[in-house]
Parts: structure tokens; C-alpha cells; sequence
């Protein structure tokens, strides 16, 4: 029985309609009647409906709603749409406005028997109900009426707001989410679409049949699928039905809604979900890892081969052959897809990232020109030497391009001239040009100055730090700051900042810088100034460096707390650092260069100071030049000075008897030491044990003493061992063309070469040596090798240095390193040495020859 008392509303200002009964045929019947009427008939014409709200049961106990109803208006809906236009603008508009003018008055009425009003037969009134249960028998029997249906949120919301009531011509029992399109994707089961499509129109959402930009969320089962697709490439936001089932939880809660992104972040679809990972060619370190992201992102991992697996993660640089062959269901990819995959926070498409078999790039054919059987050692010789120019072939990083030859000039120039570093595009043309076959196949190669080399050398190293610097502002803080990334910005504004601070300052400058340089290098004479270019932009690197410089720690921690807190960042990292611009190095590693750059480039304006002529010009402005960097580098905080570094520099310095004093420099660091014996006659005699001290930018070069006479004193009065090497040679890592990682043979082991190019040679030189401890493993004191050598010349990929080749292709072995025979050939010749050097000697050939031949023949029993 309805309550005797009704709540009488404020005028409303509307028809209780809904725009969405008016369909097509609707509006024709419109069109026929109102067209050519003026807004007075259309009033005439319009019927007078009265509107009424019901309250059933609980929802007529509920004093905060009968309180909202008095300030609720029913929502202004225009009553008629007509297709085309054919009523016009004017006439249109007259006739909604006359609508909307009406006024109503609204009763409220409160009834637990929905029948007595709801039988959809009564047509004096449009009546309203409303429900606090969308799962009631009252409910049923009103929505098979056809009733309109709104539950108590849906009045408080508007009365909140003093709003009007939003109508349609489903019930409506809140505004979760209201103005949100929803899609469906992977789902079998046609009951749960239908239960959760009911649940959308409750909460005020709607539905499409089809994905479009027009769709706010995709209601995903799985990963599969194009709109799966076509929502992650619009960034879609990909979320699993609890979501819906969360949201219809919170219906009563007026304040919330389902579209607010802290709320649906928790119901995203894993982008592994569905997904069974396998990982071939992985450390167990990055398995062990990836292993654990799977898991994480909603995936599950197996081990390789399980037929239960759907894709199998494949780290390319490692894996040259699949150990079986994958079936057509099982998705075979690159580690890159992994980690777009967290990047993006969806599902990467697999066809972007298939693996294919791809060849070894080594080297194939640069140590197969020798043979110890040739009897003739000029031809030995010469073929080492072909070999060495071949294994420097990648690390020449020419500005100029390759000489064109005539026919006629193809066999008479050996390749060696053609690699040569001293070749000059002048020369090279003159060699193309002018050579003759002579009786020595060794071309004549024009003389290049030790100046011109090390300026070479400088551009080189530019060229090679500016291509570093496009990778970091290209590959990763470009990417980082565009708009619309998928998923939403990976890092914080302030946290980019942090990281790569003044790079693009620093870009800017060394670009410019570069061009010079490259146009001094390819007009080149003697009297061009190289310490000009330099003070040309002393005060732009004051400006750019000390902010980078001084705060990288401050950016290292800041890469290394992002990678750890945010998954996308991780990912983000992994698939860039893996690229080739990046060599195999991390971002930190990259961003690093900045810090050794002017140092280095100090070192390189000394070594041409060193080859300038005392009345060339030059010789002071590169003076000037070298005070402007350090002016440059003081600006840098003492604190990021090692204290500990100096102090082993200083301990070398000691321990090496003739060590150059400039080995002392605030930026160098000691990084390793290793004990070998040499192997060739250079750069000492065979079979001396010899000390290798590896610095950021250069290596030490010192042997055993033979005789150590006294201890050494100090001013302090402090006695310090006698030094126990003696220096040989302070070579820059930027010599250093190829490491040479010699393979084990019977006759040689554990043996390795370097190939060097020192600026007042014409031609590459071989270093070879034994390492004698068995603490230093071979493959990890090369690959640090390479590594400093590459940071030094600023070459992305350092593994790009190491050449593996048979020992016998550069005549290199340990046989008989540890007999008696060859440590007697070494003290004869270490004898001959000294004989040939001393003053008092020189007029005694006969005497020395006695004393050879006599000692000779003292061992001859052991040949």
C-alpha cells in the first residue's frame, strides 16, 4: 500500500524522456508533424504529462535520499531529433525550447507495492522508481514492464552536484562509470558477458560491439586477439573483468569511480598472461631474473623444449643454433620482446621480434696469409705485416673515403698500403697512380708527420665521442621524454633531468668542435693550428661540463633506484642497452665518457705539442690550449678525486725504476696488473718477464731488473724498497689497433698479442705475451683491456677489438720458454747488448766474438 503522504518536488524544468527512445521512425513521424509549425502550435500540440517519483521499500526509509529528491530535477532532455535537418536550425530550436519550458510539478511517493503503480498501464504519469536491490522480485517485475529504474546513488550523485537525473532506457542504479565505453575481448563464455555487460549498464557505462577510439577500456579474457592489438598500439588502458566486479562492490559510494587510474592500475591484464616462457642462451644470473619477472607480469616458465611453452626467449649475441627445431605453435623470439613487453606493460606483437639465425660477424679471413714452411724470412715479414694492417682494418676510423685505383694499379699495391694510417688522400692517389712493380712487392708509402698522425687520431676519438653522446640523447633520453608513451611516462620529468643533466650542452659544443676538426684533418698542413679550435670553445666546456660532471653520482644512483623500483624503466633499459649503437654497455657506462673526455683530449693536445715544432706557432696556442682544459677540470669537486687510486699510482711509480713522472695525473686510476714473459723481440727481448700496469687511458710497460743494487730513501727519511722493474714503455691505450686473443696450441699457451701503432712509426708493430700467473684468466684481463682501449678512442663496442686467431698466423710461440737452451740464448744476447753498447768495447770485435763462440759451444750439447 502506497504512503498517504507525498513529498511535493520543485518545478521541473523537463519531460521525463529519454533521447534514446527516439529512433529513426520517430523522428520521421516528428518531421511529418511539426515541420512548417510555429513554436505557439508546437506548444498546443505538445501533451502535458505528468511526472512522478516512486521510493520502494528500503529507499522510502532512507531520510538523506526523500531529502536529495526535493533538490533533484529530472534531466533536460530534448524530446525530438529530426535526420537531415529538414526542420531547420531556428525551427528546431524553438521547438526544444518550448519543451523545456514546461513546468511540472513532481510528486515523490513512498510504497513497498511496486504493482499498484508499476504495471506500465497508467498513462497520465511517467513514473520514476527507485530501488536499493537490482537482484529484488520488485526489480524483476519492474524491468519487465519496462519501468525506469534508478538506484539511490544515481539521486544523491545529482543532488550533490545539482545536477538533473541522468535517464536512459536501462535502470541505472549509479554513476561508476558513467561516461566510460567498454569492449570485450576473449571471452567463450556468452553467460558471464552478458552478467558483466548488465553490470557496465548499471553503473552507467556503455557498450561496443567493436573496438574504435570512441572505446575508454577493453575488457580483455587473454592476450590474444586484434583489439588486444589495436588497444595496446592506442594505449587502451587493458583491464580483466574483476575490474567490473570491483567497481559494481563500490556502487553505493557516491564519490567513487571506476575510471580513476589508482583504482583500475590494480586489474590491468598481465602482459604475460596466457604465457609460458622458456629462456635459451642466458647467464643463469639474467635467467634466474627473467625467470622472476615472468612470474611477476602474470606469465609462467618452463625449461626449454617443454611442449607446454608458448614462446621461447632467445638472447640473439649468444645462440647461433636452436637445439631443435619449434613447432609452429611455439612463438620464437628476441630477448627484446621480453622486455618491450614490460616496457609497454602489454603484450609486444611477436612478429617484430622472431629470431633468425644470423652469421658470426668475427673476422674470417684476416690470419690465413702465413706459413712457417715459406723459407724465406722477407716473405715472412712482409705477410706479418699484411696480417697486422688486415687485423687493423675495423679499428681505423678514416674521415676520408677509400681511393679510387686505376685497372692497370689493382695488383701492383699490396693491401697493407691501401690500410696504412699514414696514407693521406694525396697519397693515396699517388700510390694508386703512380706505382710500379718493383722487385720488392713492398709499395714505397710518402711519409706522413707524427703531427698529423696524433691530430688524426684526436678527430677520430671526437668523431667517435659524438656518436657516443647521439646514442645517449637519441636512444634513451629522447624516447623517455616523448608524449603518448604506452603505459604512460616511464620516468619523472625531474628524474630525466637528473640523470643526463647538461648532455645536451655537452653535445652541442663537441659537435661543433668535431666539424672543425674534421675540416683542419682534411686540408691538412703543418702550419694548421689544432689549439685554436680548442680555445675556440674553452668557455662553452666551463659551462656545459662542471653541472654533468660534478652531479654524476648524483645521476648514477638516480639510473640505478629507478631500474630498481620501476619495472618499465628495467625494461626499457634492457632493450636499448642491448642495442649495437650501445656496444654492450650499460647506460651509466655510456654516460660516463662525459667524465673521461677532457682529460683524454688533454692527453692528445700534449702528444701534439710533443711532434710540433719549437718554431711552429701551434706549439704555444696548444700550450694554451691544455691550461684552458685544466681550467676546465678544476671547476670539477675535489671530492670526486680518489684518494686511494692516487696513492697506487704512486706505489707503481716507486716499484718502477725510469717511470715517466707525467704517469701522475688527478684523473688516472690504476684498474689492473699482470705478470707476463714476452714472446717476441719487442718491446723487449724474448723470454723477459714482464709487468703490465693497466690505467684508464694508457699502459705501463716495465720488466724484471736484472741486478737491484740499493733502497731507496726518501726525504722523510723513510726507506723504501729498490725498485724492481724497469720501465720500457708508457704507451696510450689509443695505440693499441687490435687485441690479438691467440688460441692454445701444442706449442703455445695461454698467450695473447697486442698490435700497436705508435705515431713515429710507419707500420703496426706485434707485442706478444705469456700470462704466468694462474690467478689472471686470459678471456676476462682482455675483454677489460678492450674495454678501457674502447673508452679511450670512444668506440661504442669493445669487444670489436678482440681478434681470436691461431698463434702460428703472427709467429708467435711459447715452445721452450722454460728451458735451459732459452734462457742461455736470452743471456748471450743480453750480453751482446751491453758488449755492443759499451765505449771501451767497440774496438774489440775479435774478443767479443771469441767469448760468443766459446759459450756457444759450452751449450751446444743441449740443441
Amino acid at each position: 500500500m502506497a504512503d498517504s503522504s507525498i513529498v511535493t518536488l520543485g518545478m521541473a524544468r523537463s519531460l521525463l524522456l529519454d533521447s534514446s527512445v527516439y529512433d529513426s521512425r520517430m523522428a520521421e513521424s516528428a518531421k511529418d508533424v511539426f515541420l512548417g509549425l510555429g513554436s505557439e502550435d508546437m506548444e498546443e500540440m505538445l501533451p502535458r504529462v505528468e511526472t512522478r517519483v516512486v521510493l520502494v521499500g528500503e529507499a522510502g526509509k532512507n531520510g538523506a535520499l526523500v531529502k536529495a529528491m526535493q533538490a533533484v530535477r529530472i534531466m533536460e532532455v530534448p524530446v525530438v531529433k529530426i535526420k537531415g535537418g529538414e526542420l531547420g536550425a531556428e525551427t528546431g530550436e524553438k521547438l526544444i525550447k518550448s519543451i523545456v519550458n514546461m513546468d511540472i510539478n513532481v510528486p515523490c511517493i513512498k510504497t513497498d507495492n511496486v504493482k499498484e503503480f508499476g504495471d506500465g498501464e497508467n498513462t497520465e504519469f511517467e513514473t520514476v522508481f527507485v530501488l536499493t536491490d537490482f537482484a529484488s522480485p520488485d526489480y524483476i517485475y519492474l524491468y519487465k514492464h519496462d519501468n525506469r529504474i534508478v538506484g539511490p546513488p544515481v539521486v544523491l550523485h545529482c543532488a550533490g552536484r545539482e545536477e538533473p537525473l541522468p535517464f536512459s532506457s536501462r535502470p541505472l542504479y549509479s554513476t561508476t562509470m558513467l561516461n566510460l565505453s567498454l569492449c570485450f575481448t576473449g571471452f567463450r563464455n556468452k553467460e558471464e558477458v552478458k552478467n558483466l555487460v548488465n553490470l557496465v549498464h548499471h553503473m552507467g557505462g556503455t557498450i561496443r560491439k567493436d573496438f574504435s577510439t570512441k572505446v575508454t577500456h577493453l575488457i580483455a579474457y587473454s592476450t590474444h586477439g586484434e583489439k588486444y592489438k589495436l588497444a595496446v598500439c592506442m594505449g587502451t588502458p587493458i583491464l580483466t573483468p574483476t575490474w567490473i566486479h570491483k567497481a559494481w562492490e563500490h556502487r553505493d559510494d557516491v564519490s567513487f569511480h571506476a575510471g580513476d587510474e589508482e583504482f583500475r592500475t590494480e586489474f590491468k591484464v598481465p602482459p604475460f598472461q596466457d604465457c609460458v616462457l622458456s629462456f635459451l642462451g642466458f647467464s643463469d644470473e639474467d635467467k634466474t631474473n627473467m625467470e622472476e619477472r615472468t612470474i611477476k607480469h602474470g606469465g609462467s616458465h618452463l625449461e626449454v623444449g617443454d611442449q607446454k611453452c608458448t614462446h621461447m626467449v632467445v638472447e640473439e649475441n649468444s645462440v647461433k643454433e636452436l637445439p631443435f627445431v619449434p613447432s609452429k605453435r611455439l612463438y620464437v623470439v628476441k630477448q627484446e620482446w621480453f622486455w618491450g613487453t614490460i616496457q609497454m606493460d602489454a603484450r609486444a606483437g611477436e612478429s617484430m621480434y622472431f629470431y633468425q639465425k644470423m652469421d658470426s660477424p668475427v673476422l674470417k679471413k684476416a690470419v690465413s696469409l702465413l706459413s712457417l714452411n715459406t723459407p724465406n724470412s722477407n716473405r715472412k715479414r712482409r705477410r706479418l705485416r699484411e696480417t697486422l694492417a688486415q687485423l687493423t682494418k675495423e679499428t681505423e676510423i678514416s674521415p676520408f673515403p677509400p681511393p679510387r685505383k686505376r685497372p692497370s694499379a689493382e695488383h701492383s699495391m699490396s693491401m697493407g698500403s691501401l690500410l696504412d694510417i699514414s696514407n693521406t688522400p694525396e697519397t693515396c692517389k699517388a700510390l694508386a697512380e703512380h706505382s710500379r712493380p718493383l722487385k720488392s712487392s713492398t709499395p714505397a708509402v710518402l711519409k706522413q708527420s707524427a703531427r698529423w698522425q696524433v691530430s688524426k687520431e684526436l678527430y677520430q676519438t671526437e668523431s667517435n665521442y659524438v656518436d657516443i653522446l647521439t646514442t645517449v640523447l637519441q636512444l634513451f633520453k629522447v624516447p623517455l621524454e616523448k608524449e603518448g608513451q604506452v603505459g604512460g611516462p616511464i620516468l619523472a620529468p625531474e628524474e630525466i633531468k637528473t640523470i643526463f643533466g647538461s648532455i645536451p650542452e655537452i653535445f652541442d659544443v663537441h659537435t661543433r668542435i668535431k666539424a672543425d676538426l674534421e675540416e683542419l684533418v682534411m686540408d691538412w698542413s703543418e702550419d694548421k693550428s689544432v689549439g685554436d679550435i680548442i680555445l675556440k670553445y674553452s668557455k662553452d666546456l666551463v659551462k656545459a661540463y662542471p653541472p654533468f660532471v660534478n652531479f654524476f653520482e648524483m645521476s648514477k644512483e638516480t639510473i640505478v633506484r629507478c631500474e630498481k623500483q620501476k619495472p618499465r624503466f628495467h625494461a626499457f633499459l634492457k632493450i636499448n642497452q642491448a642495442k649495437p649503437e650501445c656496444g654492450r654497455q650499460t647506460l651509466v657506462e655510456l654516460l660516463i665518457r662525459p667524465v673521461q673526455r677532457l682529460p683524454s683530449v688533454a692527453l692528445l693536445l700534449n702528444d701534439i705539442k710533443k711532434h710540433t715544432a719549437c718554431n711552429n706557432p701551434d706549439k704555444i696556442t696548444l700550450e694554451k690550449a691544455i691550461e684552458s682544459l685544466k681550467e676546465v677540470m678544476t671547476h670539477i669537486n675535489e671530492d670526486k678525486r680518489k684518494i686511494e687510486g692516487q696513492k697506487q699510482i704512486f706505489d707503481v711509480v716507486y716499484e718502477v725504476d725510469g717511470c715517466p713522472a707525467n704517469l701522475l695525473s688527478s684523473h688516472r686510476s690504476l684498474v689492473h696488473r699482470v705478470e707476463t714473459i714476452a714472446l717476441g723481440d719487442k718491446p723487449c727481448d724474448r723470454g723477459e718477464h714482464v709487468t703490465l700496469f693497466l690505467f684508464n687511458d694508457c699502459l705501463e710497460i716495465a720488466r724484471k731488473r736484472h741486478k737491484v743494487i740499493s733502497t731507496f730513501r726518501s726525504p722523510l727519511g723513510q726507506t723504501r724498497p729498490a725498485a724492481q722493474l724497469k720501465h720500457i714503455t708508457l704507451m696510450p691505450l689509443s695505440q693499441i689497433r687490435r687485441v690479438l686473443d691467440l688460441q692454445d696450441t701444442e706449442d703455445c699457451h695461454n698467450a695473447f698479442a697486442l698490435v700497436v701503432h705508435p705515431p713515429t712509426e710507419q707500420e703496426n708493430l706485434l707485442f706478444s705475451f705469456q700470462l704466468t700467473t694462474e690467478d689472471t684468466v686470459k678471456s676476462t684481463w682482455l675483454k677489460m683491456l678492450c674495454r678501457h682501449v674502447a673508452n679511450t678512442i670512444c668506440k661504442a663496442d669493445a669487444e670489436d677489438l678482440i681478434q681470436c686467431t691461431e698463434p702460428d698466423s703472427v709467429q708467435v710461440s711459447t715452445k721452450d720458454m722454460d728451458s735451459t737452451l732459452s734462457k742461455a740464448s736470452r743471456v748471450i744476447k743480453k750480453t751482446s747488448k751491453k758488449v755492443m753498447h759499451s765505449p771501451s768495447m767497440v774496438n774489440l770485435p775479435s774478443m767479443f766474438e771469441r767469448k760468443y763462440h766459446t759459450f756457444s759451444r759450452s751449450t751446444s750439447h743441449l740443441f
